[in-house]
């Protein structure tokens, strides 16, 4: 009896399922032997099913309802566990609690004895105390705004859930508007990947708060609303700063009038935290300075070169991916819905960054639902090993310091992924070239088959032929 491919869909959802609640009730023990085996089996379920996804043209809506209810139940699973100790959604509680008693956390260092009485549990024991906030001001007014309704990290890790499935839906839209409903199926690309489960309900990070604000603009895009795409983008921008690379792509696509609102709208949003008329920055500074884990451009040229210097390669590298994009896109007259527009040029950029935490990629995970980015799709699964670090900080192992092995593993399966595509493509013309060859060879063998009975009629055919071949 043959599987057909929905039902190959319901079994690997199912392992899924299965192997992630298993991942959320290990989660005490992040980078542990039964966390790493659970999320390995998802990670490589995720991947067959994405098979599943690009090569079926069509599943039917019950399919996609059965995939999404699924999702639901293992986020419920990371959504009961409690965030890890040293999770920077501890410090996301404690920045939106100093806004609520009038202090400005660009300013204000947690582990400075004159406010100790502000902490409270949550807050006591949170990374990095002896620095203040590096978040940009959108991040620290959704802080803000949702430890206003309860102040913990439960709250927070909703209120980003939420956020997760309003992508589904604005997903669902892009698809409508692009006429791809038949292929409403992507947005399972989208939900099951494990990082979400892992990092959003899990851990709860605050980038998929940009993530959502970055697909809003890119919608707007496809209906052509240009203010709603540029003030989109401005704010994704605020959340964090990595989408500043995709700017190249607002070329020509927004009016000047648009992307001046956006500016003005972000420089409201740091109006609450200026300090003498001067923009804060936070511990920015250090974490260009000082901060590494997992970035292989960095472990090469650190040596050689300022980290200054690296950081902005990395926005540049972006930047050039954008515009490389943008120019192939304007010349082949694209629409302004294409994945690769926005997956890459991040992806790019974080290639090449000083941090690549497993979390970053949540930027990426609402635009790979095309083929063209599978490379980006496998990377999410290949950075799985990375969480190996958090066992072994357990260990007494310094933090930042990945065994070889891991990286090694993460970033060389993308390489072999990549040759492998690359070797397709160039042996694609060849291939093509010898198909062609064959059927010239087939056609003259008929000519000469039909000459031997039919001279005048082999004769006129050769002809029709031969001014055929010169037309073209």
């Amino acid at each position: 009896m043959k599987i057909t491919p929905a039902w190959r869909v319901y079994i690997l959802g199912a392992t899924l399922c299965v192997a992630l609640t298993i991942c959320s009730r290990n989660f005490g023990d992040r980078g542990g032997p039964y966390f790493m085996a659970s999320l390995t089996l998802a990670g490589i379920s995720y991947l067959l099913a994405i098979r599943e996804f690009f090569a079926t043209p069509r599943f039917s809506r019950r399919v996609v309802v059965i995939g999404l209810v699924l999702a639901a139940g293992w986020h419920i699973e990371f959504l009961r566990v409690p965030s890890g100790a040293d999770d920077d959604i501890h410090r996301y509680v404690w920045d939106g609690r100093l806004q609520r008693l009038g202090y400005n956390p660009y300013l204000v260092v947690p582990s400075d004895p004159a406010v100790k009485g502000l902490h409270t549990p949550e807050t006591r024991n949170l990374n990095n105390p002896d620095l203040p906030s590096p978040y940009p001001a959108g991040a620290q007014l959704f802080f803000r705004a949702v430890t206003a309704i309860h102040e913990s990290t439960f709250a927070l890790k909703v209120a980003f859930v939420v956020c997760e499935f309003a992508i589904v839906f604005v997903l669902l839209d892009v698809l409508r508007c692009t006429r791809q409903e038949r292929r409403a199926h992507l947005l399972l690309a989208y939900a099951w990947n494990p990082l979400l489960a892992i990092e959003v309900a899990g851990s709860g990070h605050i980038d998929i708060v940009g993530a959502l604000l970055l697909l809003v603009s890119a919608a707007a895009l496809v209906r052509r609303w240009r203010t709603t795409a540029a003030v989109g983008l401005g704010l994704a921008i605020a959340v964090k700063f990595l989408p500043v690379v995709l700017l190249p792509l607002y070329w020509k696509r927004v009016r000047i009038r648009d992307a001046a609102l956006a500016a003005a709208a972000v420089g409201l949003l740091y109006v609450p935290f200026l300090n003498h008329g001067r923009i804060p920055i936070g511990s920015l500074g250090t974490y260009v300075q000082s901060f590494r884990f997992n970035g292989p451009v960095v472990a090469v040229l650190h040596q050689v070169a300022p980290p200054q210097l690296l950081a902005g390669l990395a926005v540049l590298v972006g930047l050039v991916t954008a515009t490389w994009f943008t120019r192939a896109s304007l010349r082949s007259a694209a629409p302004e819905w294409s994945p690769d527009l926005f997956a890459w040029p991040m992806a790019a950029s974080l290639l090449c960054a000083p941090v690549v935490f497993p979390w970053y990629l949540l930027w990426l995970l609402p635009f790979l639902t095309s083929a063209s980015t599978l490379l980006i799709i496998l990377w999410t699964v290949s950075i799985i090993p990375t969480y190996v670090m958090w066992h072994l900080r357990t260990l007494g192992r310094p933090w930042g310091s990945l065994p070889g092995w891991v990286m090694l593993l993460e970033y060389g399966c993308v390489a072999i992924a990549g040759a492998i595509v690359g070797f397709r493509r160039l042996m694609r013309p060849a291939a093509s070239r010898y198909s062609n060859g064959l059927v010239q060879s087939s056609l003259l063998s008929q000519h000469a088959t039909s000459a031997s009975g039919n001279p005048e009629g082999s004769s006129k055919t050769t002809s029709v032929q031969l001014t055929e071949e010169g037309r073209s």
